[in-house]
């Protein structure tokens, strides 16, 4: 059972909320008070003074470090100590889910310009992370791996990761994808330089006009640079706007000086 013992109030409620959305057992006591015989793990806060009997784990955090801690002791409770690994299905909305061990601690899916931090902001504690790639979406996972270069990523084959999804599972298949990556051992790498082809650069191009308000469409140099991860579709767009606005100026001022060329010279007495 996890015992959360602390005079710290926010800590307490922070802790207390978490655990409550998880549905775990636990228990309430102050610092000073005798664990209970079940105890196993204890969340506490680092000025909170107690002696702890032998088969009792402690794990100390801040208010801002209570999902943190919160997943930890789950982990320890259920057995499922061990290094924290990310996996993640890649895409334009990547699956992500976080492991310590054998225990899926927390779940995510966002747009893939959110992925990087996500993916840091959950490894941030951690002492030795793994994030775990698919290969099935090359230009995004790329992107991926290419921006996480400071942690340990390995590349996975994720032929038959995505499960069936049965009546009231659907959306959740990306997910579950990325928790079956996050058990597969890949190949480590450092970066992922990818080409991309006609046909990935004419998917960019086909989703910017249906992006896009007055069904603009931006041009394979722009679409390039979206592939390689330096721009978003929409700022691609916005680029695409900037240049047409620029062109239309210098066409107009042409014509402006075209016309005042062929103006007769009045002349004056």
């Amino acid at each position: 059972m996890i015992v959360v013992a602390t005079d710290d109030f926010e800590l307490y409620h922070d802790v207390v909320d978490e655990l409550r959305d998880r549905g775990v057992t636990f228990t309430t006591q102050t610092p000073s008070e005798a664990l209970p015989e079940r105890a196993r793990v204890v969340i506490r806060s680092p000025e909170d003074d107690l002696t702890l009997p032998a088969g009792v784990d402690s794990v100390t955090a801040t208010p801002e470090e209570a999902r943190r801690a919160v997943e930890e002791a789950v982990s320890i409770l259920r057995g499922g100590g061990g290094r924290t690994i990310v996996g993640v299905d890649p895409g334009t909305r990547p699956g992500i889910a976080v492991l310590h061990g054998d225990t899926v601690v927390s779940a995510f899916q966002v747009p893939l310009a959110d992925a990087v931090e996500t993916i840091r902001r959950e490894i941030g504690d951690a002492p030795d992370p793994l994030v775990r790639v698919g290969d099935g979406a090359r230009l995004q996972g790329s992107q991926l791996i290419n921006d996480l270069d400071d942690v340990t990523v390995e590349l996975v084959d994720e032929t038959g990761t995505t499960p069936y999804l049965g009546t009231g599972a659907r959306g959740m298949g990306d997910v579950l994808a990325a928790v079956n990556i996050a058990r597969l051992s890949g190949e480590e790498r450092e970066s992922r330089e990818i080409e991309p082809t006609a046909g990935e650069l004419q998917r960019i191009k086909d989703r910017s006009r249906e992006q896009s308000a007055d069904g603009r469409t931006i041009d394979e140099g722009l679409a390039r640079r979206v592939a390689a991860g330096e721009l978003t579709v929409s700022e691609a767009l916005a680029t695409h706007r900037e240049r047409d606005a620029e062109d239309g100026d210098e066409g107009e001022n042409e014509i402006e000086d075209e016309k005042s060329r062929e103006q007769p010279r009045s002349d004056s007495n």
